[in-house]
């Protein structure tokens, strides 16, 4: 099929899909979507959000913090979905009732990046080792320290580690991924990074992945709508809308081939459908 084709397709199953959605919900137009700053980072929304908007007529307003953060707001009924990376914190807001119908959209992971000269000699070890070698060499390491999905991985790790990490040669950002990713470049120092961003800003980043490829370096991304009693603003509709459309074939078809151009390679894998279990093995 040629790239036209592609296109042309797309787009017909989009209008259909949330097109659909709309037609049944004459509410309000306008969709917030609190989501993590990797998603935004990695240029996927501003791929994404064109196209539903285009789709649906809705008019999205796009809030990229960390996943607590984006948790958090949803919870106070300032959001109507949620595109997330946590999923021990988001099962938890689904158990409370906060957030409803948690799906999984798509994957990618984690990998550990830091100095050429490796200076904690941690290239090619399980992620706990990693980053149990770079606390004993004292090496810079630079965290986002912003309670998002990244940094909740890497607290995780830290103590699978069995390692309490503390100043100076531990630096706690408070940043977004792209910004944590240049103080490290800055610095010097080992990151812990989701590998869509690291590849979205490989230009700029003159360090190296040393660890990939661990299972606890699964990266899963879920979409979540909100509960409308979290708050008398929580479009519940416009959420719904959102959450299938970014399951729905088309946008499954996108994600899978989203960086390949750019990057030779895709930043994220589809995976609408599949139970935690199956992603990734």
């Amino acid at each position: 099929m040629t790239r036209c084709r592609f296109v042309v397709t797309t787009l017909l199953l989009l209008l259909v899909v949330a097109g659909s959605a709309a037609a049944q919900t004459p509410g309000p137009r306008t969709l917030v979507l609190s989501t993590t700053t990797s998603t935004q980072d990695s240029g996927l929304l501003d791929v994404l959000v064109p196209m539903f908007e285009q789709a649906t007529g809705y008019s999205v307003k796009s809030i990229s913090v960390g996943t607590g953060q984006a948790l958090a707001l949803a919870a106070r009924g300032e959001a109507d979905v949620t595109l997330a990376h946590a999923p021990a914190l988001e099962k938890k807001y689904v158990e409370d009732g906060k957030m409803l119908n948690r799906r999984l959209v798509m994957y990618n992971d984690f990998v550990v990046i830091g100095p050429a000269d490796d200076p904690a000699r941690v290239k090619g070890l399980k992620a706990a080792e990693a980053l149990r070698r770079i606390a004993e060499a004292a090496a810079r390491f630079v965290s986002r320290g912003d309670k998002s999905g990244t940094h909740l991985l890497e607290q995780a790790i830290w103590k699978q580690a069995g390692v309490e990490p503390k100043a100076p040669w531990y630096i706690e950002s408070g940043q977004g991924m792209g910004q944590t990713l240049l103080i490290a470049n800055e610095r010097k120092a080992y990151a812990l990074t989701d590998r869509g961003t690291y590849l979205a800003f490989q230009k700029r980043v003159d360090l190296p992945i040393l660890v990939e490829k661990d299972r606890p370096l699964l990266n899963i991304y879920s979409v979540m709508e909100v509960n409308p009693a979290n708050g008398p603003r929580v479009n519940a509709a416009a959420g719904k809308a959102f959450a299938d459309f970014m399951l729905s074939p088309a946008v499954q078809a996108v994600i899978k081939t989203f960086g390949v151009d750019k990057y030779g390679q895709p930043l994220f894998v589809p995976i609408a459908g599949q139970r935690e279990e199956e992603v990734g093995g």
